[in-house]
């Protein structure tokens, strides 16, 4: 059993929240028990997570995508109230990190990727991302490895070098860094959901893009925070997929 309060202050100060300007409050969102025993963990605030949680008696949620951004209506609507409703029944906390969990060097998305996918991490890449190096492979074998990680048949913009050396790794909606990656050298960009004009720039620019979904390539990030907060504080904890096929 541990303390929400010493949970929280260890887990902000880990991923330096003050150092990353956020379109939603990092760190503690919503206020539970004071004693946790089982933390849960998902990829985005939704009411089934949630309920999901309660029910297996979680006493903190841990999200990468959690409540009250600042691009959506100041209002508790339907959506809102019911997810509030769910935590407030089961007196359960919520823990939200987004950007700070995305620039992790261990525990980060695009870190946790890099691992899976045997990339190794030579810089930071697009603010969040990773630039990495990778033992060559054909844009074909780099698809089927990153379907085989996030369980998903990706997107592939194939348009880049017959081998794939540099590849630069940003997950979720970074479709808009695969300019920067080509401008930088990179072979390939990874990352969660294309944009429109990827296509043509991919074509002109002479670069590969994997887009293997938001949610299939930020599933790993939470997971890793969890394992590590459980371990460093003696907790049980259980990881709740939402099927999400954006």
């Amino acid at each position: 059993m541990a303390h929400r309060d010493e949970i929280v202050r260890y887990a902000n100060e880990l991923l330096d929240v003050g150092r990353w300007p956020e379109f939603a409050p990092p760190g503690l969102q919503v206020v539970g028990s004071e004693e946790v025993t089982l933390l849960a963990c998902g990829v985005s605030s939704s009411r089934d997570l949630f309920q999901q949680a309660v029910d297996a008696g979680a006493a903190m949620v841990v999200v990468h995508h959690g409540l009250f951004w600042r691009n959506e209506p100041l209002v508790v609507d339907a959506r809102l109230r019911g997810r509030l409703e769910v935590l407030f029944r089961g007196n359960a906390s919520l823990l939200a990190y987004h950007l700070a969990l995305d620039a992790h060097p261990e525990l980060g998305n695009a870190a946790q990727l890099a691992e899976r996918l045997g990339a190794t991490p030579e810089a930071t890449f697009g603010g969040v991302g990773l630039g990495c190096t990778i033992e060559p492979l054909s844009i074909e074998a780099l698809s089927a490895r990153v379907e085989d990680v996030t369980d998903r048949e990706p997107l592939v913009l194939a348009h880049g070098p017959a081998e794939i050396r540099r590849l630069a790794i940003s997950t979720g909606a970074a479709g808009y860094d695969l300019i920067q990656a080509a401008h930088e050298g990179y072979d390939a960009l990874l990352t969660g959901e294309p944009e429109e004009p990827n296509p043509a720039a991919a074509r002109e620019l002479g670069i590969h893009l994997v887009a293997a979904g938001h949610h299939a390539t930020e599933r790993f990030g939470v997971q890793a925070l969890a394992a590590h907060l459980a371990d460093r504080f003696g907790l049980e904890w259980r990881y709740f997929e939402v099927p999400n096929p954006v």
